[in-house]
């Protein structure tokens, strides 16, 4: 049997081709043939271009359905999908191109001159806008659908997702065919998609959340995607009559109770509302239950490994827990020899199950690293299960700041700002944010005599980082704390700017 996951969704596809599939404002509806014939040109053009099967196509590209057929054409080509971040700078790209290795990088065509500078000799170039055109449909325009779906087994790549560590140097999560079918038959049961659905999707292509758990849930269950370019919360509220779910990061749901619109009667024909990428304050869940009557969904998740865990579809959501884990994913809680802790300790939580990616492109050191003996994955995240066995999530990953549903690892940031003139060294963290949760903040000790200000740190980093990266706020001081062994009080410094956004 093909465990390719393009042939899994087929066997969820309606037996009408016909039947719309996205539905976009103020354009015709796109069936599942027009998907079809799509993604076929679109593969026919890759093998073409001379791809074989694991070859890696980088895509830094607007949201839009033509990005979709290229993604699901790369699924039933047997290419590894690699997307990236719209925001991210020439020089994060310089480096994500020379890892992944590319045969073929797809970007906006304002950026054509950039990605033939950075490509390899031997990957090639083509173009796809917010629109749908570019070199690349032009290209794929005159060929004939590739009807054939290449043969994949489920521990084959089917996408390259980078999450950046603390050395900073960002790390190529590789996904499986078999990660990402699991994990999408899991959540399709637990959230209880069908056909009937509609999916309002106004999450990002190029991150795990809006890629593989929104377009993986209406793919694996046939039902209609709802499709905004972006998320606004205006476009959202008028969108919702039509829709049936919603997934969102908790700065979407904080952004639509700004809305006066947002009401009982606006969410009538909602069924559910799911939140996830980022921790969800109490504040925020028991808000929007009392203006709409849903209690949000939240669940927990990773680059790494997909969904873990979720709040239940029938019985209790609870604020403040990410639920209990998902069918076929086993959860403990270990200690730091990684022996499991007795019920209500609190320890790092470890995963296993087919979710599970299999390591770090090109890093088999940092793979090893990150699996125990017995073969669970260390999240980095310190948890605490209930007696009901509901997960709380207690601590995250060292340093690690979620702003907006997106992460970024301080380290990363300090290497740049460290390089700066005038700088003699820097500690960069998270603090709370009313609108996007956590905002970065770096706080910077300058060399003698030479105080770089905040504006000049600020414009040197906008050069260098996407634009989620770059913090919010820069605090000079004379000096960092640092304990007895000399290390940065991070956790110091994060009560001392608490309430820098308040």
């Amino acid at each position: 049997m093909n465990a390719s996951l393009f042939a899994r969704f087929m066997q969820a596809a309606p037996a009408d081709p016909g039947q719309p599939l996205i539905e976009r404002p103020g354009l015709p509806p796109l069936s599942w043939q027009d998907m079809l014939e799509a993604s076929g040109r679109l593969a026919a053009l890759l093998s073409r271009l001379g791809l074989k099967p694991g070859d890696r196509v980088s895509v830094q590209v607007a949201k839009s359905a033509e990005a979709v057929w290229l993604y699901l054409a790369c699924l039933r080509g047997g290419f590894v999908f690699h997307p990236l971040n719209e925001g991210y700078q020439p020089a994060e790209l310089a480096y994500l191109l020379a890892d992944a290795t590319p045969a073929l990088a797809v970007c906006d065509p304002a950026h054509e001159a950039l990605f033939r500078t950075l490509a390899a000799p031997g990957c090639s170039v083509l173009t796809l806008a917010a629109d749908g055109s570019g070199s690349l449909s032009r290209a794929a325009a005159s060929l004939a659908p590739d009807s054939t779906v290449a043969e994949r087994q489920a521990d084959d790549m089917a996408a390259l997702l980078y999450t950046s560590g603390t050395t900073g140097r960002p790390k190529g999560a590789m996904i499986s065919h078999g990660n990402l079918a699991s994990n999408a038959t899991a959540l399709v049961g637990a959230w209880g998609f069908s056909p009937a659905d509609r999916l309002l999707h106004a999450l990002p292509l190029y991150h795990a959340h809006g890629l593989f758990v929104g377009l993986g849930c209406a793919l694996m269950s046939g039902a209609r995607l709802l499709f905004l370019g972006r998320f606004d919360p205006a476009a959202v509220l008028a969108a919702l009559p039509a829709a049936t779910v919603m997934m969102g990061v908790p700065t979407y749901y904080s952004r639509l109770l700004q809305q006066p619109g947002l009401d009982h009667e606006a969410c009538a024909h909602m069924r559910l509302f799911v939140s996830g990428s980022a921790p969800l304050s109490p504040d925020t869940f028991h808000a929007f239950r009392a203006r709409t009557g849903h209690a949000l969904l939240e669940r927990y998740g990773m680059t790494e490994t997909g969904m873990n865990t979720s709040n239940p579809l029938a019985g209790e959501r609870r604020a403040g827990s990410v639920g209990l884990p998902l069918p076929g994913v086993e959860l403990r809680i270990a200690g730091s020899d990684d022996a499991p802790l007795p019920a209500g300790g609190i320890g790092e939580i470890q995963l296993r199950g087919p979710n599970v990616f299999s390591g770090y492109w090109g890093l088999p050191r940092k793979t090893a690293g990150a699996f125990t003996a017995d073969g669970f994955f260390r999240s980095g995240d310190q948890g605490v299960v209930g007696p009901d066995g509901y997960l709380s999530i207690v601590g995250r990953s060292k340093d690690l700041v979620i702003t907006g549903g997106l992460n970024v690892y301080p380290r990363e940031v300090e290497i740049l700002i460290d390089s700066l003139p005038g700088v003699a060294e820097s500690a960069v963290i998270g603090v709370p944010h009313p609108d996007f949760g956590e905002a970065v903040v770096a706080v910077v000790v300058a060399r003698e005599g030479a105080a770089p200000s905040e504006d000049a740190i600020l414009s040197a980093l906008k050069q260098q980082l996407a634009g989620f990266k770059i913090p919010k706020r820069v605090f000079l001081v004379p000096e960092l704390p640092r304990n007895a062994m000399g290390k940065v009080g991070k956790t110091i410094l994060r009560e001392r700017y608490a309430q820098a956004f308040a």
